[in-house]
């Protein structure tokens, strides 16, 4: 099947995931010579639940509005909007493709067998915040920011994939969502944007920060709830335990301050993001962390402190045939080689770049390279093969309901569905699916999706049994 071509210029390759409101592709801006992109695709129909209207002309005009808004964002740690529009019942934004690992994947894989480094916590801090100033100066609140928005970089800078549910704030009412709808990840989200108070203001995205900062702090949210009012009446009637109680060698001052970030009262956490960056900035001086560090670059990749250390390092070139990760609602894939089709809960590579999951024994470090050389020649029914080998490998090293493991549990459940092994598959689908309503609410877009895999599996098992 040719390659669909969209608005006359947009070649779309290959789905990269998919989320509650479309879909993100990969594919090639054929009017500039091939040029790399994702293109994500919104259903016109979902979002005109969402948005109070049922005229399709108004709703073209309200997504193009808030494009505009975003577009004229110009910071380094935002994935860059290169076009918008719409075709048939689709509206479509064009964007920058973006090398990396998610934010999430990165914390699973360098915070299993030893606390996520606090200089990394503290430089991934800094650099969101700094996108969070350049946000809210534009007018724009996120509404959404969490580790699955997140990519770090080879190069360690940090990059925010997605603005598509933000609000933009003014006079005029720019914003896709209706007032009042619940939207955005319920572990992250702030307690007046959950029980829908508006306006929900820039203090909603310290919120978020805060929670993500805590997590990667912890290796745990502030909150877990098995559904999203348990999370909510926590975060509205409860503080979070003490993070230095949980993580000792956290500085008492970035302690301090992500707690501050979590208040409940939005009045209690810091005026604004220009202020919270000054505050991670100055932890990052004192911490020697900040200015041109002596020596070359290190090669190491993934490192958030390099920005700081090496501001102006460049970067040595991606090998070639390396697939870079799209922006997208539910997907973090780390650079790799191509992958089958995602799903809206992602084909994370389970491996850092430098090789294997850190700290894995050889058995399981020799299976996951084994996994990359069959994921690049498209023998995908071998993959499943070991990955199901692989499975209790990980759980014996790292726990049943490690991070890690879930990583390789997706990319299983993907690559089953993705080979028609649908009775192999049911069982891990159904697993994720516990797994995450209990950490994110049985609303979050990737339970929504693998509710909507487990019913293909169902269907497809029932008409061939």
């Amino acid at each position: 099947m040719s390659p669909r071509l969209l608005a006359g210029r947009y070649e779309l390759a290959e789905p990269l995931g998919r989320g509650g409101m479309g879909e993100v592709w990969a594919g090639t801006d054929t009017a500039l010579g091939g040029r790399r992109i994702a293109v994500k695709l919104l259903h016109a129909e979902r979002l005109a639940s969402l948005s109070g209207t049922t005229d399709p002309e108004e709703l073209r005009r309200r997504f193009l509005r808030e494009c505009r808004a975003t577009a004229r964002i110009d910071h380094p740690g935002l994935v860059a909007v290169y076009d918008a529009g719409a075709e048939a019942d689709e509206l479509f934004l064009v964007m920058q493709l973006v090398d990396g690992c998610g934010l999430a994947d990165h914390l699973a894989e360098h915070g299993e067998t030893a606390p996520y480094p606090v200089a990394w916590a503290l430089a991934v801090l800094a650099q969101l915040s700094s996108v969070l100033v350049a946000v809210h100066a534009a007018g724009i609140v996120h509404r959404d920011l969490k580790p699955g928005n997140v990519m770090v970089r080879p190069d360690g800078r940090v990059t925010v994939l997605d603005l598509g549910i933000a609000a933009v704030r003014g006079d005029e009412d720019t914003s896709l969502t209706r007032t009042g709808t619940l939207i955005g990840t319920p572990v992250y989200m702030a307690p007046e944007q959950g029980v829908g108070e508006p306006p929900v203001g820039p203090r909603a995205d310290l919120y978020a920060l805060g929670a993500i900062g805590y997590e990667l702090l912890t290796g745990r949210p502030p909150f877990s709830a098995p559904n999203a009012a348990g999370l909510l009446y926590k975060k509205l009637h409860h503080d979070p335990p003490a993070l230095r109680g949980l993580r000792p060698d956290a500085p008492d001052e970035l302690a301090a301050l992500v707690h501050q970030l979590l208040a409940r009262d939005p009045a209690g956490r810091p005026a604004d993001a220009h202020r919270t960056h000054a505050g991670l900035t100055a932890l990052l001086a004192r911490h020697g962390l900040s200015g041109p560090a002596p020596g070359p670059a290190p090669d190491t990749p993934l490192d958030p402190t390099r920005p700081f250390r090496h501001p102006m390092a460049p970067w040595p070139p991606a090998p070639r045939g390396a697939r870079p990760a799209a922006p997208g609602p539910a997907v973090s894939v780390a650079a790799g080689p191509p992958q089958p089709p995602a799903h809206g809960y992602g084909h994370p590579d389970p491996r850092t770049p430098a090789g294997g999951i850190h700290g894995a024994g050889p058995t399981l470090s020799a299976t996951l390279d084994e996994v990359k050389r069959l994921l690049a020649e498209g023998q995908y029914a071998r993959v499943a093969d070991l990955l199901s080998n692989a499975l209790p490998m990980a759980a014996a090293r790292y726990g049943e309901t490690s991070a890690v493991v879930r990583s390789l549990r997706k990319q299983y459940a993907a690559t089953l569905l993705d080979t028609g092994q649908f009775a192999r598959a049911l069982p891990e689908i159904r697993r994720l699916i516990q797994e995450f309503t209990a950490e994110r609410g049985p609303y979050d877009p990737v339970v929504a999706q693998l509710r909507q895999d487990e019913q293909h599996c169902l269907r497809s098992l029932g008409s061939y049994a």
